[in-house]
């Protein structure tokens, strides 16, 4: 007497599905929680891109360039990128135009604290904010992934 065997594939397929489902599910709910940040000064204008410059204090070669990739991947627009000997411990970010809620976003962004946040007017510079990126830079956004 031979008992008749089922197929496996029909589980398998079950279980690929469900894992597909619950992966889908959680980033739904991921996104949901955790919205992106927009880039935008004003949601209305397609053209309020945030200008920003990167600053790399870090002492790590390469640390502003990767900023700056991870930024303008997310649509803000980084309009220079330069280094700095000062060595801060804190990543911080420098409102230039009295405009908080864009530094805000940016250091939403970046994983900075909003008590990171300092103004520095300067009418000089045609950017909204300056990211100081300091020693801290393993908690940053761009270098989590």
């Amino acid at each position: 007497m031979t008992t008749e065997r089922k197929p496996l594939w029909p589980w398998i397929l079950m279980i690929a599905l469900g894992v597909v489902v619950v992966v889908a599910i959680t980033s739904l709910v991921w996104r949901f929680v955790n919205p992106p940040v927009s880039p935008l000064t004003n949601d209305e204008d397609p053209r309020s891109v945030i200008q920003v410059e990167v600053v790399n204090a870090s002492g790590r070669p390469g640390a502003g360039r990767l900023v700056m990739e991870f930024l303008r991947d997310r649509g803000f627009d980084v309009v220079e990128i330069g280094n700095d000997t000062s060595r801060p411990r804190r990543s911080s970010i420098i409102d230039r135009v009295g405009d908080r809620t864009s530094a805000r976003k940016v250091a939403q962004t970046l994983g900075i604290a909003d008590s990171l946040i300092a103004t520095d007017l300067d009418s000089m510079r045609f950017l909204q904010s300056s990211i100081i990126i300091g020693a801290d830079l393993d908690n940053l956004e761009p270098f989590t992934d």
